[in-house]
This record gives structure tokens, sequence and C-alpha cells, in this order.
């Protein structure tokens, strides 16, 4: 049932909690405003529509959402598909994606597919979160030097031809290596300065964002350097030429539908199906985290209603995709936040900045968002994590390499897709090479004593034993075949011990039809033993129990050896 932690949280809600919430509020959207200005900047749109987006998703993801604590808005995840979509299908192309989006996740939610996002590997995670931290450090190159890329004359790259700085990786490194000419060192130096004062920011003070306080600084030092040394460098509001950038009003806008038509959805779809996923890969992930802070426990499926609610509320203010933000989270839990409210007073405080000083952030220069998101990549990487895979099994670093350079090279939903099948293909080659059929008449002779203290197992002549270790499915029948194939004629019952096969599916099931049919031409019964819930539930409902013969299934091999000593009798 959908109920937000909203509801329950207000459950004795008093005055302590709420100045908690209020200081955690407060704190957090601080901490948003310099991360949503740079999120826009590398998504390729108008910082206004990430301060949108902070406020209304943030405010539908804490007003709707399965957690206590989780504030949402617009991530650097979202970047690079953010920035393809634009260049694509514009900004009503991305409107109209993320609002299906929002419907998917609505859906995932509602049917409790809130669970399977779990089952993404580790090393895929992984993977595209340090290929997108690549992409989006990489983006920062241009304003990090204050190169100005001459699209005057389309330029030929790869043989394609460009007219503004393109979204791929590979043309976008040639376009800032055919455009190193025009370096700003004035725009280097101080994006170098703001740089290296938050790494050493934050070693020291841990509450106030060094992010946050580098935007105040550096755009102070940018207006007085202007006044009083003439020296310019490219900011939110204009280039250093003096021309137009984006401009930022002080106020919501009203809402409004993006255009819709059957061509533009079915064209869209597969995006909206990238941006749902991340969106629920990102919000759980932080969910999960936020859980491990605190010790409580969040509602995945009104989890990911609540971000399906805040992905359709974005686009209509002229927002971006949303999702949980992992810093912003674990930012809100080490202030006090304690509920809800207080991802809801971060909203409303990022709602008042706009109102009241939107108008100033123009003056920020985009060498110090450069360094802001540049930081931000650095920690997104992962560092830790990645060498931790390296010294892993050969498998987890090929999934994790694959998946990172489809990422950077390609595009992040090709990434996933793929990085799934590749992840797949290993584990399903590491159940077969575990999987064993073994013949146990040396073992199972008369009077021997098994591993199982219990057992005196008593083997007639006549009868063999096959132990089935691991899943019988489509990878390991032929294992299976083989083993029946290379059994001798001189038996009346072969009985397979299944005790270690907990898995059974329709390869399974074809694999015993023929080995039956098999043993059946050559007057051989056969005897199942130790058959765990799954796979007996399956022999039920293909119908394959009453084709062995119900009277010749066993939970035990001791039960199994009777019925043996009474066909073979």
């Amino acid at each position: 049932m959908f109920k937000p932690q909203l509801i329950s949280s207000l459950k004795g809600y008093n005055g302590k909690t709420f100045v908690s919430d209020l200081i955690a509020g407060l704190i957090v959207g601080i901490v948003a405003l310099p991360l949503a200005i740079a999120f826009a900047i590398a998504s390729g749109v108008n910082p206004a529509a990430s301060l949108f987006t902070a406020i209304i998703a943030g405010f539908c993801i804490s007003a709707f959402g399965g957690s206590t604590v989780q504030i949402g808005g617009p991530t650097g995840a979202f970047a690079v598909i953010v920035y393809g979509v634009v260049a694509q299908f514009g900004l009503s192309g991305l409107a109209t994606a993320t609002l299906m989006a929002g419907v998917l996740l609505i859906l995932l939610g509602a049917f409790k597919m809130g669970g399977l996002v779990k089952f993404i590997p580790y090393t895929i995670v992984t993977g595209f979160t340090a290929g997108i931290a690549v992409t989006i450090a990489a983006g920062q190159i241009g304003d990090f030097f204050g190169l100005a890329p001459d699209f005057s004359d389309p330029m030929r790259i790869l043989g394609e031809e460009y007219s503004k700085m393109p979204g791929d990786f590979l043309p976008k490194i040639i376009v800032y290596i055919k455009s190193a000419s025009t370096v700003n060192p004035y725009s280097f130096i101080m994006a170098s300065i703001c740089l290296a004062f938050i790494f050493i920011w934050s070693k020291f003070i841990k509450k106030i964002p060094g992010s946050f306080v580098v935007l105040i600084l550096a755009t102070v030092a940018s207006i007085l350097l202007e006044k009083f040394c003439g020296l310019k460098t490219d900011t939110i509001g204009r280039f250093a030429d003096g021309s137009r950038h984006f401009v930022i009003p002080n106020t919501l806008p009203s809402p409004q539908l993006p255009d819709f038509s059957l061509a533009t959805i079915r064209t869209l779809f597969p995006t909206a199906i990238s941006i749902a996923v991340l969106a629920a890969i990102e919000s759980l992930l932080s969910a999960v985290v936020a859980d491990g802070m605190t010790g409580a426990k969040h509602d995945s499926n009104t989890e990911l209603i609540g971000q399906g609610i805040a992905n359709i509320a974005s686009p209509l203010f002229g927002g971006i995709p949303a999702t949980g933000a992992i810093a912003r989270t674990a930012t809100n839990i080490k202030n006090g936040g304690k509920t809800p409210v207080a991802g809801i007073i971060h909203a409303l405080t990022l709602l008042l900045i706009l109102l009241f000083a939107g108008k100033y952030a123009s003056y920020i220069p985009m060498a110090a968002l450069a360094a802001v998101l540049i930081n931000v990549a650095w920690n997104m990487a992962g560092f830790p994590a990645i060498r931790s895979l390296l010294h892993g099994q050969k498998s987890d670093i090929t999934v994790f390499a694959v998946t990172f350079f489809i990422t950077v090279f390609v595009d992040l939903t090709v990434a996933i897709e793929f990085g799934l099948g590749l992840a797949a293909f290993f584990f399903i080659k590491k159940m077969i090479d575990l999987s064993e059929v073994q013949n146990q008449r040396e073992v199972l002779t008369s009077g021997i004593h098994t591993d199982m203290p219990d057992e005196n197992l008593d083997l007639p002549k006549g009868a063999m034993v096959y132990e089935i270790e691991g899943p019988l499915f489509f990878g390991t029948v032929r294992k299976f075949e083989v083993a029946v194939e290379k059994a001798g004629i001189d038996y009346k019952v072969l009985i397979l011990r299944m005790r270690s096969t907990i898995y059974l599916d329709a390869g399974g099931i074809r694999a015993l039809e023929q080995a039956k049919s098999a043993c059946d031409r050559k007057g051989i019964t056969i005897v199942i033993s130790g058959i765990h819930t799954q796979p007996y539930m399956l022999l039920e409902k293909t119908g394959m129990a009453d084709k062995l013969g119900r009277e010749n299934i066993y939970d035990h091999i001791s039960g199994a050896l009777e019925r043996a000593h009474q066909i073979l009798d």
C-alpha cells in the first residue's frame, strides 16, 4: 500500500524534532544550491531548470517518498543523458522523456518492483558511476581552461560536422585540443584556485560546504577583478565577450505540459526507460545508504512512486530529471535531519533563494562551477571501490571495464544493457563450472558412513546413484546428459540425488524427460531423492511428477534406497 513516510513521521512529531529538521533543511538547501547550478551547466541546460528541479522534485520526493531522510533533486548521474537528449530533441523532448520516466517509476512501485533494483550487480553500478564521473569531468575542461571554440564554421570531427559543442566524449576532447590556443589564463588560474580551495576546505571544515563558499568568493573576486583590472571570464549570465549566456528568473514558471505525439513517445521511449532505471538505481542506493546511517528501513516501492511523482511534476515546471542524492542525503543525516520535513524545508530554502537572490547567480564564474563539478566527479568516481574490484576475479574486472568504457565512449543505456548481459553470462558460466553430476557407486557402497551422520546407506546391486551438485538448468543440462549417457547398462534403478539442487528450470525438466525416455527404453526406473521445494513444485506444474511416478520421488536418500530394493526384489 502506498503510504509516504511523511505520514508516519508526523505521528508524535514535536518541537524538538522540528528544530533538528529546520537546521538540517537549511544547511542542505545551501549545499544543494551550487550543486544544482553546476549540474545544469554540465547537462547543457539553463541553471534555472536545475533550480526548479531541486525545488519541485525535492519537495515531492520528501512528501511522497518511502525514506525518512532522503533528499532529492538533480544529480550528476543524469548529466550525460540530459545533455544528449537536449542536443537531439531539445528541452521539449527532455520534458516528454522525463514525464514518461515518471510514469514508469510509478508503475514500478505500484507493481512492487522496488526489490528488483537490488539485483543489478555492484560491478555495473561501479562501472557506470565511474564512467559518468569521467564524462562530467571531461565536460568541464573548456570552462576550466576558459577555452573558446569557434563554431562559426562547422567543425568536421571524425567524419561529422558540429556547429556547437558535441555531446559525445571523443569529439568533445578533439574540440578541446583544436581550441587549445584559446586558453584564458585568468579562467585557468581562478578554476585552479577554486578547486584547491574546495579540497583543502573539506579537510578542515565539514559543516559548511566548500562549494558554496567558493562560489561566493569567486563571484565577488570576478566582479572586483573585472571592475578594477579589466579581467573577464565567462559567467552564468554572459560570455567573456559580453554576449548573453543564461538568464535566471526570480520566480517559478507556470506549469505547462510538453508536446505529446505518438511519434515522439515512440522515439523517446528508450530514453525514458534509461531515465527511469537510473532514477530507480540512484534513489534506492541512496535510501540504502541512509538506512545504514540511521538504522531505519525505507519502503522501496513507495520510494519509487515518490520518485515517479517528482519526475512528472519537475518537467511541468521546466525542470529536468531528479532522483535521490546520496551526498545531500548524507549531509541531511549528519546535520540532524529526522523526518521528511527536513527535505521539504530544503526545497523551501531553495525557493526563497531563487525569489530573493536568484538574479545574483548570473555573476557566478563558469570557471568556479567547473571546479565544483570536477570535485563532484572526483568524489563520484569511487576510487576505493574500483581498487577493490581490480583485486578481485577477472569476470568482475571485465564487467566493470566494459561498463565503464561503453558509458564513456558510447552511451549509458547501452552500457547498462551490455553490462547486465555480460554479468549474466559470467554468472551462468560460473554456475556451470560449479555444477557437477557425479557417479556415487563407489561412494555409496553397502555399510559406508556418509557425510550425514544419521545415514547408514545400503546400495543394492543393480542400482546406480548420481548426485547433481548445483542447479539443473539450461547451462548444466549437457553435463547431466553426458553423465547419463556414460552410465552402464547393467543396472535397473537410477537414483538421482538432488539434495544440492535448489533450482530447476524448463531446460532441466526437458533433460529429465529425455533421461526418462532413454531409461524407459532400457527398462531402467528413475528414482528422485532429496528434492527441494522449487524443483518439486516445477515437477508438479509441468506434470513431470506423474511421468516419473510419485512413488519414485523422495525427500531423503533412505526412502529412495528402499524403493530401489523394492524394484530390484
